[in-house]
């Protein structure tokens, strides 16, 4: 195992003391001979001879695992010889679900850099404010959402390369590849070395930055997709989760490559798309949030999805009337699940064996999970409290023992949810246990939302709280107190809207505003958010 030349991860990372009990025992588990994590997702496939089989499809394109074991050897080429890359580096990837954001993954990964995914709707600010806390030094943009990161002022970032999955347009990036070799010799990172950084919904002020070894993403494909998926070397997957969310890297990428499966990117997936997708490629495996789920529902009678399999939910929690609706209609199990960025992926769920109509489920293989009180004491069936988990990932944030503290408790994941767990060992979703507004699957922060409102010229104070919705789970409602000389209208409140929506990623805007003369506060100043969700 080498050392990273830039130790920045290493040296932020949690004291072990302040990390959770880890959850190894099964042999399934055990990556202690990992030298990279890509080997045993990209590589394997090359060395057993698959480079032939299809690893990527797109509505206008295909890609071989040879192929992109090609491109990506090329893009870690690139990488060492021309953009002045060291081990260690971080390097941020902007773009829409394609194969180049895949292929350029697992070469950071090959060079031995440290991936930080992001999503196309973040705007400069929250990418200066990632940029910085991860002190960024490299970046690779689809050249179709350059303007907002070339507008980005850092003194970390040292390069941005930009490509394009247009085929009629030579990038940079493939100006450069095409100069180099197809072979690449893999970084040794060994299995405890960090490979990714994933942002939490924080990227205002100080974001909490989670880290993720080698093994961890390995790790993770040994427990979800084992214990829900049974995947096999026929699945096509797909789904609509950008690879910046965890969520979507492990669906859509590490758990068919891992089982020599095949993913259908999908750049904008709508509903439509998803069904079309599904009915022309013959998809087996679909990941997508309740709100989708519930949309596609009411137009599947016009597609022919007999091919699909498996349907995953996640992002937020699945109501059993969009379950039922989709079972009525195509005899379908919805796997509802819930993970985190700390955790990485999915740690409880259930499969078509076990599973409970409305339940989230049970700890998955290689987790546990226990609700407790505010003093950490277990309470009994039934009772609502707040979710404990362990297992075989787990928390650690590289920038914040103060917040560390906060999310791990006497060696356990707190993981901010309130469930329930019956007779039987099965956790129901009961609420969130903070203010974090969950939202078609997107998590959006209400103090993210009101540091933006904030900076408006209008605007002297603001509150945001989530409210229930049956569209889209919860709805962003911001009540608005405004400055003298300016007055509340329905105009106005368009205004503010497309505001934010060119200053912040636009799935963050209030959908609501109703402009108030005062919030309701307590003696020492604090508001009352509880107040303004009743």
């Amino acid at each position: 195992m080498k050392k990273y030349s830039d130790n920045f991860a290493e040296r932020h990372m949690p004291h072990p003391d302040l990390q959770p009990d880890y959850l190894c025992e099964h042999t399934d588990f055990d990556f202690s001979d990992l030298n990279n994590c890509v080997d045993r997702l990209l590589d394997i496939h090359i060395r057993e001879g698959r480079g032939t089989t299809t690893a990527i499809q797109t509505f206008d394109s295909k890609w071989t695992f040879q192929e992109l074991y090609e491109k990506s050897n090329q893009i870690a080429h690139v990488l060492m010889d021309d953009l002045g890359f060291k081990s260690g580096n971080r390097v941020l990837i902007r773009s829409a679900n394609n194969p180049m954001f895949v292929a350029i993954w697992f070469a950071v990964l090959k060079a031995g850099g440290i991936v930080v995914s992001t999503m196309p709707l973040l705007r400069e600010k929250e990418l200066t404010t990632m940029i910085d806390s991860a002190e960024i030094t490299h970046a690779f943009c689809d050249s179709s959402l350059a303007e907002e990161l070339n507008a980005v002022q850092s003194s970390f970032l040292k390069s941005v390369t930009t490509f394009s999955n247009n085929s009629e347009n030579v990038s940079e990036l493939e100006r450069l590849m095409n100069k180099k070799p197809t072979e690449f010799e893999n970084f040794n990172a060994g299995p405890e070395q960090i490979c990714l950084i994933g942002f939490t919904s924080g990227t205002t002020g100080k974001p909490k930055m989670t880290a993720h070894y080698h093994k961890d993403i390995l790790l993770i494909c040994e427990a979800f997709p084992k214990y829900s998926l049974q995947v096999t070397p026929n699945d096509i997957f797909t789904g609509s989760p950008p690879l910046g969310f965890t969520f979507g890297l492990g669906g859509l990428v590490l758990f068919p490559f891992y089982y020599g499966a095949s993913t259908f990117l999908i750049e904008k997936p709508s509903p439509e798309l998803l069904l079309k997708a599904i009915q022309d490629f013959k998809i087996t495996i679909c990941f997508t949030a309740p709100t989708a789920w519930r949309i596609i529902s009411t137009k599947v009678k016009d597609y022919d999805i007999s091919s699909l399999r498996k349907c995953v939910s996640a992002g937020e929690t699945l109501p059993l009337k969009i379950w039922q609706d989709w079972y009525d209609l195509t005899g379908l199990k919805i796997i509802d699940g819930i993970g985190s960025t700390e955790i990485l992926h999915i740690f409880i769920s259930s499969n078509e064996q076990n599973m409970r109509k409305g339940a989230t489920g049970l700890p998955i293989r290689g987790y546990e999970a226990k609700i407790i009180d505010l003093e950490g004491n277990e309470v009994a069936e039934n009772e609502p409290g707040r979710l404990a988990v362990r297992g075989i990932t787990g928390c650690k944030y590289l920038n914040s023992e103060e917040k560390q503290k906060e999310y791990v408790e006497n060696k356990w994941n707190i993981t901010g949810d309130v469930f329930r767990k019956d007779e039987d060992g099965y956790y129901w979703f009961v609420a969130r246990g903070d203010d974090m507004i969950i939202s078609s699957g997107y998590n959006i922060a209400a103090i993210e939302v009101e540091s933006v409102l904030l900076t408006h010229d209008a605007v002297l104070e603001c509150a945001v709280v989530g409210l229930p919705s049956e569209e889209r789970g919860m709805l962003v409602c911001a009540y608005v107190v405004l400055k003298q000389n300016y007055k509340g209208s329905e105009e106005f409140v368009i205004e503010i809207q497309n505001w934010f929506k060119q200053v912040a990623a636009p799935y963050k805007y209030p959908r609501q505003i109703h402009f108030v003369s005062q919030l309701p506060k307590t003696e020492t100043g604090k508001i009352q958010r509880f107040k303004l969700k009743n």
